[in-house]
C-alpha cells in the first residue's frame, strides 16, 4: 500500500498494475482527473520558463498544434554528410516484433557520438536542444537511438502501435529527425492536431475511460496507453489525424499525451530516422537537476539500461532482444 500510494504522485499509469490507480471509487471522486489537471498545469508552468530557449513561431505551431515540424532542419550539404555517417556506421542494435512491424533500435552512445563528430554537433544546436526541452518541459538530455522501423513481416498480426493512443497521461516528448524519405504508402507517423491539450471535452473522455478500467478497456489502455478510435474524435471537437509524410532531413518533435498512431503500411518499408524520447516524473515542479543529464553519464544510459533489463528480465521485462553488430539499414528481417 506505501508504494501504490507514493506512485499516484509519479508516472505510473497503469490500472492493472496499481489498485489505487485502478480504484473505480477513487476515480468516481475525481483521483485520475487530479492527476490530469495537475501534471499539465506543471508542465504549463514549466514550460512557460523554457519559452526563451524557442521562437515564438516555434512556441505558436506548439501551442496551436501539438507538436513543431522543421523541413529541411540541416544545410543540404550537412545533412547529407551526418546520414552517410550514421548509415555506414555498424554498432550493437536492439529489435522489438510488433504485429507486422520491427522496430531497430542503435544507442546514440559515447562511442557513436566520438566517432560522428556531426551528430555530437546536431543535438546541441540550440534550436534542437530548446525544441526538445520545452516540448518535454523539462531541462533534461533526452535519450537519443538511431531507429529502422522495417514493416509487412508475411503471416503476421496487426502492429498495436497503428492504433491512435495517448502515450501517458501527462505530457511528454518524443522526436524524428528522418533520415530517409518517408511517403504515405510506408506508413508514416499520424498526429490529431491540438489534442495535447486538457480541453473539458478531453479531460471527461479521460475520467470515463477511467471509470471503465481496468476490465472495461483493452490490454494496453488499461496499462495506461488509452486508445481512441476516429469516430470519438468529432466529440472532443478534433479533427482527424495528419501523417507525417515527409522528405528526409524534416524534424518533428511531439507532445505524445495527444493522440498519434503509426500509420499502416501499404507495402514492405523501412524509414531510418534519429529518435529522441524524454520523460520525467510529471509531478516534478523544477526545471533540471537530473544527474542523469551530466556530460560522461547522459550519453551512457541506454546501454546500461538495456543491461539493467537484460540482467532483471525476470522482474523488469526486455522486450528489446539483441540482435547483433549492423548497421541502421541492414535488412534483414527478425524472424
Amino acid at each position: 500500500m506505501p508504494l501504490w500510494a507514493i506512485q499516484l504522485v509519479t508516472g505510473a499509469k497503469s490500472f492493472l498494475d496499481n489498485p489505487l490507480i485502478g480504484s473505480k471509487k477513487l476515480n468516481e471522486r475525481g483521483l485520475h482527473r487530479w492527476r490530469i489537471r495537475t501534471t499539465h498545469a506543471l508542465a504549463v508552468m514549466r514550460r512557460s520558463r523554457l519559452a526563451r530557449h524557442i521562437s515564438a513561431e516555434d512556441r505558436a505551431q506548439f501551442a496551436q498544434q501539438g507538436y513543431v515540424k522543421v523541413p529541411d532542419f540541416l544545410p543540404a550539404e550537412q545533412f547529407a554528410a551526418l546520414r552517410d555517417a550514421v548509415l555506414s556506421r555498424t554498432s550493437p542494435a536492439r529489435e522489438m516484433v510488433q504485429g507486422d512491424t520491427i522496430t531497430r533500435r542503435i544507442a546514440i552512445d559515447a562511442d557513436m557520438l566520438r566517432d560522428i563528430p556531426a551528430l555530437r554537433s546536431l543535438i546541441r544546436q540550440p534550436r534542437w536542444a530548446g525544441l526538445m526541452r520545452y516540448v518535454a518541459s523539462f531541462n533534461i538530455e533526452p535519450l537519443y537511438y538511431i531507429q529502422t522501423i522495417l514493416t509487412h513481416q508475411e503471416d503476421a498480426p496487426e502492429d498495436p502501435q497503428t492504433s491512435l493512443h495517448e502515450d501517458t497521461f501527462h505530457p511528454t516528448m518524443k522526436a524524428w529527425f528522418f533520415l530517409t524519405d518517408v511517403a504515405i504508402e510506408d506508413g508514416p507517423l499520424n498526429y490529431v492536431p491540438g489534442s495535447h491539450r486538457l480541453t473539458p471535452e478531453r479531460l471527461q473522455w479521460a475520467h470515463h475511460k477511467a471509470l471503465s478500467a481496468p476490465e472495461g478497456l483493452d490490454r494496453l489502455s488499461a496499462r495506461g496507453s488509452m486508445r481512441i478510435t476516429l469516430e470519438e474524435l468529432p466529440a472532443l471537437g478534433l479533427p482527424e489525424p495528419v501523417a507525417f509524410a515527409v522528405p528526409a532531413n524534416t524534424l518533428v518533435v511531439v507532445d505524445t499525451c495527444g493522440f498519434h498512431a503509426r500509420g499502416r503500411a501499404h507495402r514492405p518499408s523501412m524509414r531510418i530516422e534519429i529518435w529522441a524520447y524524454s520523460r520525467r516524473n510529471p509531478f516534478i515542479p523544477w526545471l533540471g537537476l537530473d544527474i542523469l543529464s551530466l556530460p560522461g553519464i547522459a550519453e551512457r544510459r541506454i546501454p546500461i539500461l538495456w543491461a539493467l533489463r537484460d540482467r532483471f528480465r525476470k522482474w523488469m521485462g526486455q522486450p528489446w532482444r539483441e540482435a547483433g553488430m549492423m548497421k541502421p539499414d541492414h535488412d534483414a528481417l527478425t524472424p
